[in-house]
């Protein structure tokens, strides 16, 4: 019985994880989950693909949803219906083109530079606020401007 209740628990923790997603309201920032995601040209799997990104934690902007399907543009501003599932609620940022931009120790530009980051580094960002993100670049972290992010709005909180 007791293997029976922890599967059950496992299957509605599982089938219940994806839902946050699903009832977000367009737009709102993801990330490609997967390894290997397909966009298409229509919300279903009997229309022609369009791209195949193979960047998982790419972040992407969904703008339009139905069924199980979202409507998502990338960093390039291409856009494809791409499956709910290879989505994930986790929040990544791209650094923009141009300079390699400075990845300070706090949220000011007084703050000790602890590395630099070169345009097309994904990191993980976990807050932003005052015109400043948190990034987690593989093992490094520290603070970058918004502004030289793509992946979370200009004026957004994220905590």
């Amino acid at each position: 019985m007791l293997a029976r209740g922890l599967f059950t628990a496992f299957l509605i923790a599982v089938v219940a994880a994806p839902a946050s997603a699903q009832e977000k309201t367009p737009p709102y920032w993801a990330s490609i989950a997967s390894g290997e995601a397909m966009t298409r040209t229509g919300p279903g799997k009997n229309y022609p693909g369009v791209w195949l990104y193979q960047r998982r934690d790419l972040p992407v902007r969904v703008v339009k949803k139905y069924d199980t399907w979202r409507l998502i543009q990338d960093p390039d501003g291409a856009q494809g219906w791409m499956l709910v599932t290879l989505l994930s609620d986790k929040r990544t940022a791209i650094v923009k083109p141009g300079d390699a931009r400075q990845i300070r120790a706090a949220p000011n530009d007084g703050a000790k530079v602890r590395y630099t980051a070169q345009a097309g580094v994904i990191g993980h960002i976990d807050k932003c606020g005052d015109g400043w993100c948190r990034i987690a670049v593989g093992k490094r972290d520290g603070y970058i401007h918004t502004a030289d992010l793509w992946g979370v709005a200009e004026n957004e909180v994220v905590d």
